[in-house]
């Protein structure tokens, strides 16, 4: 008769389904609460913030990866310990202001701890990237009781996305010589200059509308 052989870490990892669904539900909690926030705002008569919301959740593969490439223990305890974007969101904002507006507001609830707060925006990658980081904790309530659970919250304006989505793309392709990326990359850089440049643009031509609509005869 063969004997039992208890499962390695890796396949614990890989057979984590129960630990993943915990993290899409933290996903969906924060995702909630954005929608939540952005009704709230139209209520009090302010234009909605929020163009868009995508979340998303690491795959076993991904996540065994991260492990590796940081040295740390293939164990499950080691990924709600160590790994802070195993659930991620990402909040897509017309405009800059928006992003501070929600992201005050999103951290002021009672249930949301701030982790840690990264602001490529004010002080962006060498690359050119920009975005709002943050990592907090938020309760979730399964048939075990409450489990808090860390999200990684991103936060964009529309151009800030549609520059790093190239981004991403030029960054994993493997077909180009280097000297072409290194090319791409420096015109992707001037992009990202020019991107910020037009947010700024944007944000001045809104808040000029808004103060000539507030002060009548202007």
């Amino acid at each position: 008769r063969q004997a039992y052989e208890a499962p390695t870490s890796r396949e614990q990892v890989v057979g984590s389904s129960r630990m993943l669904k915990e993290y899409e539900c933290a996903a969906l909690e924060v995702e909630t609460k954005f929608k939540v926030l952005n009704l709230s705002l139209a209520m009090d008569g302010e234009k909605n913030p929020i163009e868009s919301i995508r979340t998303r959740v690491k795959s076993p593969d991904s996540i065994i990866g991260k492990l590796v490439r940081l040295g740390l223990p293939m164990e499950l305890e080691s990924i709600r310990k160590n790994l802070s974007d195993v659930a991620g969101i990402r909040v897509i904002c017309s405009f800059i202001e928006d992003i501070y507006r929600l992201e005050e507001r999103f951290l002021a609830q009672e249930d949301v701890v701030l982790v840690t707060r990264k602001d490529y925006i004010k002080n962006p990658k060498k690359s050119g990237y920009r975005s709002l980081h943050l990592v907090i904790e938020t309760p979730i309530y399964t048939a075990d009781g409450r489990k808090d659970m860390r999200v990684e919250v991103q936060m964009r304006t529309i151009a800030m996305d549609f520059w790093a989505s190239l981004e991403h793309k030029l960054r994993y392709k493997k077909n180009l010589s280097e000297s072409t990326l290194q090319r791409l990359g420096a015109e992707l850089e001037k992009c990202a200059e020019e991107s910020a440049l037009l947010d700024e643009k944007m944000q001045r031509i809104k808040n000029e509308i808004e103060l000539g609509m507030t002060i009548p005869g202007n």
